[in-house]
């Protein structure tokens, strides 16, 4: 039970900090192009309060890999081409996960073996590897191309106009087809493979 308590702790720090970062990069892209609604709701802030969605936070902690936050407000109103624009914001995200997995990987790269060797510093190697497991998983997971996650966005802007339409239709249903694939066990057979080899790749760097 002790070891279970340490490892939510630990887990805690990561997991706060990837979702927020994700959730401002989409908002800090959308205010870039020209949509102050993120801004304006408070939610460019790394404050991990303003961000958590409970149940993709439990995912996240049950899971260690996949899991979502509450999305940032975007109104592709104040976008030059919305479509393009909204396409961007959605890349952000995932973006922004893939750039800490790395940072992460080359900091353990330089530091794992001090850290690792430390009984006083190995909870920051751990915690150190946790940030590169789930911000892989996070780019991965939100890269499914079902709406409202990211890779429907990205799915949106890059289909021709009439399929892009038709597609975006499915997005007050995206959260069910969400748990199913989360229930049914495709998600772990599928993406969980491809989680778990990138993480070994980066973190052989």
């Amino acid at each position: 039970m002790n070891q279970q308590i340490t490892t939510a702790l630990l887990l805690i720090v990561p997991v706060l900090f990837s979702i927020s970062v994700h959730e401002v990069c989409h908002g800090y892209i959308a205010y870039r192009l020209g949509d102050p609604t993120a801004k304006l709701a408070g939610r460019l802030t790394l404050n991990p309060i303003k961000h958590i969605d409970i149940i993709g936070l439990l995912v996240l902690f049950i899971t260690r890999m996949i899991g979502w936050a509450k999305p940032v407000p975007v109104d592709p109103r104040y976008f030059k081409d919305p479509r393009r624009d909204m396409m961007w914001v959605g890349c952000a995200g995932p973006a922004s996960n893939i750039v800490l997995a790395i940072a992460f990987a080359l900091i353990l790269k330089f530091t794992g073996p001090t850290l690792n060797n430390s009984s006083y510093f190995y909870p920051l190697a751990y915690m150190f590897n946790i940030m590169v497991m789930i911000n892989v998983g996070l780019a991965i997971f939100n890269l499914i191309p079902v709406p409202p996650l990211d890779g429907g966005r990205i799915i949106v802007g890059l289909l021709p106009r009439d399929m892009a339409y038709k597609w975006a239709k499915i997005e007050p249903y995206g959260f069910i087809i969400l748990l199913a694939l989360i229930f049914t066990g495709m998600v772990r057979v599928v993406l969980f493979p491809a989680i778990n080899g990138i993480v070994n790749v980066l973190l052989a760097i």
